[in-house]
């Protein structure tokens, strides 16, 4: 039987930019009938997955600049630029049976996700085979010059967040692991639309007489209460982590720790986009997961309700004790009919009217 780790919070954004579009302007879902705007899962799961790092003490690198680094790396290490960089480009050619494409600068052409050691691992398989480097430098076809498997085995080092978040990679299936966490992307609880600013920048150098802005433009930014939620499937991620459980409890609670208290700090420096969350929650069930959404995927009004008594997030009226310390009994409401209102214009007018009945 499987057990779940859920978590769940509101948690109350003021004016910022999250999460941009193509166009710059927040992200914005359609749910219940009304526009919302929403966060991407993969921007919140970054900044999870930093945090998580930090505290373990392990780095990992989503990139494309493996061999870059790799040149970077033995260029320290003395070799000359040009055979640094061929090397570079070796452990992206000698990764697997048909190896990883790379583009002019260097890069890969897909992303690759590795322990950030990995980088050293892979110089120092280039200086052991640095001769065949050597020799077959500047031919058209040099082949695979590193041992493939080697390379293979380093790239698929994983972390304590590879196991969490999980790893996709087609050219190395044997790569590819299967996440343990789930991260749903937030939405308002109602319905907020984007907003634009208009705002100038002063030249503080301009004379007296000129008149201006040496800058202006517009920007969008968006408010709300967002719904998050985010589920691990614990027993997978013993799995991923070979078994070891106390990691298993150190990593479990990393995540939730920076699930409630990290935010995507796009626009960071404009907006300050750093308030804590609200209500967080973490039950665990053993079977399924189960987000805590919202009662009615209906929007919540804009403008809310009076506090009532039983009204959640409204506090209940203090029971009434008798001189024995007993609960007293339930007094009925007063159905008593509250006096009239004076209707004068005159504000010292203290003689009700009745009202008509016509």
């Amino acid at each position: 039987m499987s057990l779940y780790l859920d978590l769940s919070c509101l948690q109350s954004v003021p004016a910022a930019n999250l999460n941009r579009d193509d166009l710059g302007s927040p992200k914005q879902v359609l749910y219940g009938g009304a526009s919302r705007i929403r966060v991407s899962s993969q921007s919140w799961k970054r900044v999870i997955r930093q945090g998580v790092e930090r505290d373990l003490g392990e780095r990992a690198a989503r990139t494309r600049m493996v061999p870059v680094k790799v040149r970077q790396a033995l260029q320290r290490a003395g070799w000359d630029e040009e055979l640094a960089a061929f090397a570079g480009a070796q452990v992206a050619a000698s990764a697997g049976k048909k190896g990883i494409g790379t583009e002019k600068a260097g890069h890969t052409s897909v992303l690759l996700f590795l322990p950030e050691a990995a980088i050293d691992e892979l110089a120092a398989v280039c200086e052991e085979h640095r001769s065949e480097l050597d020799k077959a430098q500047g031919k058209k076809n040099p082949g695979q010059l590193l041992p493939p498997a080697r390379i293979e085995e380093i790239l698929k080092r994983r972390t304590a967040s590879i196991s969490l978040l999980g790893r996709m990679l087609a050219e190395l299936p044997d790569a590819n692991v299967d996440g343990a966490a789930q991260v749903a992307h937030a939405f308002t609880t109602h319905a907020s639309e984007p907003q634009r600013d208009y705002f100038t920048a002063v030249d503080d150098w301009l004379g007296e007489a000129e008149t201006g802005s040496g800058h202006l433009d517009t920007a969008e930014f968006s408010s709300g209460v967002f719904y998050r939620y985010a589920t691990v499937n614990v027993a997978d991620l013993v799995k991923n982590l070979d078994g070891d459980q106390k990691a298993a409890r150190t990593v479990l609670a990393s995540f939730a720790e920076h699930f409630v208290m990290s935010l995507p700090q796009a626009k960071k420096n404009s907006t300050a986009p750093t308030p804590c969350p609200t209500w967080p929650t973490w039950p665990c069930a053993s079977t399924a997961p189960c987000p805590s959404l919202p009662r009615s995927r209906h929007p919540s009004p804009r403008t809310p309700p009076a506090d009532t008594p039983g009204r959640p997030g409204t506090p209940s009226p203090p029971t009434r004790r008798t001189s024995t310390g007993s609960p007293a009994p339930a007094t009925a409401p007063s159905t008593a009919t509250p006096p009239s209102r004076p209707t004068s214009s005159s504000p010292d007018s203290a003689t009700p009217t009745t009202p008509s009945t016509s």
